[in-house]
């Protein structure tokens, strides 16, 4: 009878405290749902691979190559950039291609190199002679390259049975002695066939083991020249999760003072409440970017980060996502009555956040909906800033973009907490 009335207190209490109640329950599903999604949901919602392809060729050969990337379900071929205000813009060249991996339009190109078609497969060893296809890669995503080098084997296959019979037909003649005049004729006979058929749209749909019958040279152009670039990212994604707890603990000082009488006091003077709000956003703002200094400063210290080389770019980018952050945590503190309140509220949204926004997982693996959904967080946006400045080298120009949805996000956030936050000069 005293443990069922011990348990019964407490399921009483577990329900009148909104916060344990929600994390205990409303947490798990949230996040289970979320990640069910990334990993586990329709075989349609995984994303495609966005890959350049370069024709130089324009021989049949690289134009059936070319069309079979096409076809290929798991890729979404790009000859061309996105059109400019209606305006179809020009083919990519391989320098195009190559500045396009660097912005991360897309984490791979391919280039089909002129006399592609002359001398397009090969069984036997590889031929200084023999045309290469170059694959020019973003090392930061490790799985497409992998994916789009085995899938171009693959479509090789299946898109040029003719071209894989002549070719064999060559390496038979040039190592067994021969073919007999029937045996080639024949032959000849099965390879019109072939040829026609593929005219014809009958496409292969055997999956074929790729086996390097196409020759790919594999080239990194970002992070090729950097020592553990990948370093960067795990700092901007881990870094700004962190701010996001840090600055709605800080902002919690609002709380503790509301309680013991010191806000009271201190409205009573001279101080207004919208000065102290922004004395509160100042100091935060600070904490916030001397922790995100010091996380960086590790990284270079420990994991050899490139990070003097950037200093411009880690002040603008540091900068931005720590009054964002601070302005969050304001929020946080403005809406919510107590400390326990805070904490758990707090804990939902900034986890719900970093899960969708880029710092457990990369967003480029999610789903696109999920890639979408990842845009209204701040860690999305201050992620990709910083992968700009550390991973792409490219100048405080191009962070526009970020800078300037950062600032927005911490001028609405901030206004928003200050409205809520009149309640306290009415107590």
């Amino acid at each position: 009878m005293m443990i069922s009335s011990i348990v019964r207190t407490a399921l009483v209490s577990l329900r009148r405290d909104r916060g344990a109640l929600a994390l205990s329950f409303i947490l798990p599903v949230v996040f289970f749902s979320i990640f069910a999604v990334i990993f586990g949901g329709r075989r349609d919602s995984t994303p495609k691979i966005k890959v350049i392809v370069v024709d130089e060729d324009h021989s049949r050969a690289s134009q059936r190559l070319v069309q079979g990337l096409k076809l290929e379900g798991a890729l979404l071929v790009k000859v061309r950039p996105e059109p400019v205000k209606g305006a179809e813009q020009a083919e990519y060249s391989a320098a195009t291609a190559e500045t396009a991996v660097k912005q991360g339009t897309a984490p791979v190109a391919l280039i089909v190199p002129r006399g592609f078609g002359e001398n397009p497969i090969a069984f036997g060893p590889a031929d200084a002679n023999r045309p290469t296809i170059q694959l020019l890669e973003d090392s930061s995503d490790m799985i497409a390259p992998q994916m789009i080098a085995g899938l171009l084997q693959k479509v090789a296959m299946t898109s040029m049975p003719d071209l894989m019979a002549e070719q064999g037909s060559k390496y038979f003649d040039q190592f067994a002695g021969g073919l007999t005049p029937e045996q080639r004729g024949r032959l000849n006979d099965g390879i019109r066939y072939l040829r026609e058929r593929q005219d014809s749209g009958a496409a292969s749909s055997d999956s074929g083991n790729g086996g390097g019958i196409v020759a790919v040279t594999a080239r990194a152009v970002v992070g090729e020249n950097k020592n553990n670039p990948m370093v960067s990212f795990y700092a901007a994604a881990i870094g700004v999760m962190f701010l996001l707890f840090t600055a709605s603990g800080a902002a919690g000082a609002l709380l503790d003072e509301a309680e013991s009488g010191t806000l009271d006091r201190v409205l009573s003077s001279r101080v207004t409440m919208t000065s102290l709000m922004l004395g509160k956003l100042t100091y935060n703002s600070l904490l916030a970017f001397a922790q995100l200094l010091v996380m960086f400063l590790w990284g270079w210290a420990v994991f050899k980060l490139d990070f003097w080389s950037h200093i411009p770019g880690f002040i603008v980018m540091g900068v931005c996502t720590a009054v964002a952050v601070a302005a969050f945590g304001l929020l946080l503190a403005s809406i919510c009555s107590t400390r326990a309140q805070l904490g758990a509220l707090s804990t939902l949204i900034i986890l719900v956040m970093s899960s969708i926004g880029g710092s457990m997982f990369p967003r480029f693996l999610m789903p696109e909906s999920m890639q979408k959904a990842g845009l209204f967080t701040i860690n999305a946006w201050a992620i990709d800033g910083f992968t700009k400045v550390f991973w792409r080298d490219e100048p405080i120009s191009h962070l526009w973009p970020q800078v300037l949805v950062l600032v927005c996000i911490a001028i609405a956030l901030f206004a928003i907490a200050r409205r809520v936050a009149r309640r306290w000069e009415y107590v």
